[in-house]
């Protein structure tokens, strides 16, 4: 079987991934626990804690709250293998762990927060700049509703998205800027409405927020956040906090789904090797070429897609280690392969499951729990992929391209 679909490490990090090798020994109780994480509609405590204890959660957290600031390579490989054996788990892993690098960018104040009593904590997320943020003194009055706030339920805060809207301003009122506001659990209400086919482990509820007040400290506006300037970088001097948002939370979206079509390749293989057919001439489905070419299409999308997106998300660390400006032209690259690198995943969890028999329809097979986890994740606004194309087509013919998410 060819080794990038085995998801092994990099060369560049062989050695390196001590968080890999621990989350490995995790794997058969996380997929053990796979469709009770799927019945349930959320992962596990006990995995939450056997993840942290790993050390999942704090590869992309700073050293000056107990983080590894890691290779973030080394980071989606492991949320990878992950999602591998559970979508759902992995994609909680995925969200929460680059969580922890993105709350490195506020200011020490709101690291503190965060961090001093508690190495431990986790963050939650919703971006969506659907809540209203108020100027009052000494900061903001927020309320809102965001969905989609995958893993909140392990949280002790939440990163949110919000306008501001000027003090006194009506409900058409137009807003002045948008800024992710960091929330702590004591000021907002998680609400379970989670049920849908796909990413059902998720737990991704809607959160709540009803006139909290929020110290200037804990906003960041999304400019500073796109342009790589903020408060963070002053007390963070890492490489790892010098990389662009658009490619590290948009990354983190896709690397579950490619670990979801790396683990559905394994199973298929698996199931498919030894099958006998009843129908369409007997014989042994291995035997068949049209078989043995669905299986080569499909290693080789999962391939490229982990080929391509190690291979941006180094270069662009690099840049970071040497303390060079990143360049437009490869952050758009990036983003550009991150969305095809979706489409390249799906297309590989289309064929195995079109071509795996009416077994891949049965509820809780690992074959069909994948398509249906793939195919949730795909439709997230990360993976909007002719917005994403676009881009780089634009900046190919020497536009300017201004997006949050590049």
């Amino acid at each position: 079987m060819d080794p990038y679909i085995r998801i092994s490490d990099t060369e560049f990090h062989a050695m390196t991934n001590d968080v890999l090798e621990a989350v490995r020994t995790l794997l058969p109780v996380i997929a053990e626990r796979a469709p009770s994480t799927d019945a349930d509609r959320r992962v596990p405590d006990e995995t939450i804690a056997e993840l942290a204890e790993a050390g999942v959660f704090r590869m992309l957290q700073p050293k000056r709250y107990g983080g590894a600031e890691s290779d973030p390579v080394a980071f989606f490989e492991v949320v990878r293998e992950i999602s591998g054996v559970c979508g759902s788990t992995g994609w909680v892993a995925s969200v929460l762990g680059m969580h922890a690098w993105h709350v490195g960018l506020f200011g020490e104040a709101a690291q503190d927060e965060v961090w001093q009593a508690d190495h431990d904590a986790l963050v939650a997320s919703s971006y969506a700049p659907v809540g209203r943020l108020t100027p009052v003194e000494g900061g903001y009055e927020l309320t809102g509703r965001w969905r989609f706030s995958s893993g909140c339920q392990h949280a002790s805060w939440v990163l949110v998205g919000a306008l501001v809207v000027p003090q006194g301003a009506g409900e058409q009122a137009r807003p002045v800027g948008a800024v992710t506001v960091l929330v702590p659990k004591a000021d907002y209400a998680v609400e379970d409405v989670w049920d849908v086919i796909g990413l059902r482990g998720t737990a991704s509820n809607d959160v709540v927020v009803e006139r909290a007040f929020v110290p200037a400290h804990r906003t960041m506006r999304a400019e500073d956040q796109a342009r790589l300037r903020g408060a963070g970088q002053e007390v963070n001097g890492g490489p790892l906090y010098r990389m662009p948002f658009g490619t590290v939370f948009t990354t983190a979206i896709t690397a579950p789904v490619i670990g979801m079509a790396a683990g559905c390749y394994r199973s298929y293989v698996s199931a498919m090797r030894d099958r006998v057919r009843l129908s369409l001439g007997g014989g042994r489905f291995a035997d068949d070429q049209f078989a043995q070419v669905a299986v080569a299409r499909a290693a080789s999308e999962i391939d490229a897609a982990i080929l391509q997106t190690d291979r941006n998300v180094r270069e662009l660390y690099e840049h970071a280690v040497r303390g060079e400006s990143i360049p437009m032209e490869l952050r758009l690259r990036a983003r550009r392969d991150q969305v095809r690198a979706t489409e390249r995943a799906l297309e590989a969890i289309d064929i195995l499951f079109k071509t795996a028999g009416g077994n891949s329809l049965r509820s809780g097979n690992p074959i069909e729990r994948a398509w249906r986890d793939a195919h949730a994740g795909s439709v997230h606004v990360a993976n909007d992929v002719e917005r994403a194309l676009a881009m780089y087509g634009k900046g190919e013919f020497g536009m300017t391209v201004e997006d949050n998410l590049v």
